[in-house]
């Protein structure tokens, strides 16, 4: 397989003009198709066994272009966990409490099923306990990933007149979020029983409103 190269990932045999000084432009496609083997890796083989060699070949790159972005596995999981946080998910806007919950359960029922993202939460929660830089990062991924969602669910809301001025949005959050996430990632349910999301959304909401 031809490797991904660049100036920054794989030098040119004779270059014509002296590169600019300073460090060397890493093309961002290079880093994206590194970033998606990482994730892939991670749920083929774990963090455990998973390498940089791993990591290459299976992003088509030589191992300088990862170590180029990163200086160990440690440090491309950290990075690619972390990034989940700044990404977040959609926030819903239907206009109703219950709509919004709705969505948000059905889009984030859907993320947690993944087969990738059902073989990484759970190793990575593993390696959470014996990592504190990997559990500061999970916790940051799956906690901050949602944070500003749910805030947003609240805080409309709220402005509805749905719910309470004074709901405990830290309390706001474990109720919307953590019911969905035991029954995907804690215990693995291989399919959700039906009628669940209908019956979570009414829950929650109800819950909600009786802070």
């Amino acid at each position: 397989m031809l490797e991904r190269m660049t100036n920054a990932d794989a030098p040119e045999p004779r270059p014509r003009c002296r590169a600019p000084a300073g460090a060397a432009v890493l093309r961002e496609d290079v880093t994206e198709a590194i970033r998606t083997a990482v994730f892939e890796e991670l749920a083929a083989v774990g963090y455990a066994r998973m390498s940089i060699e791993g990591i290459a070949r299976r992003a088509g790159v030589g191992k300088t272009a990862v170590y180029r972005r990163w200086r160990s596995k440690l440090h491309v999981v950290l990075d690619v966990v972390s990034a989940l946080a700044v990404q977040g998910l959609p926030a819903p806007d239907t206009g109703s409490l219950e709509g919004d919950l709705r969505l948000l359960y059905e889009v984030t029922s859907r993320a947690l099923r993944h087969p990738v993202a059902s073989q990484i939460l759970p190793d990575l929660q593993a390696e959470a306990a014996r990592n504190p830089e990997i559990a500061e990062a999970v916790q940051k991924a799956l906690r901050e990933g949602q944070d500003g969602v749910a805030r947003g669910i609240v805080t409309a809301a709220q402005e509805r007149g749905e719910i309470g001025a004074g709901v405990d949005h830290t309390l706001a959050l474990d109720l919307i979020s953590g019911p969905l996430y035991w029954r995907s990632v804690v215990i693995r349910s291989p399919k959700l029983p039906k009628g669940y999301l209908d019956g979570l959304t009414r829950a929650t909401a109800q819950a909600l409103k009786a802070l």
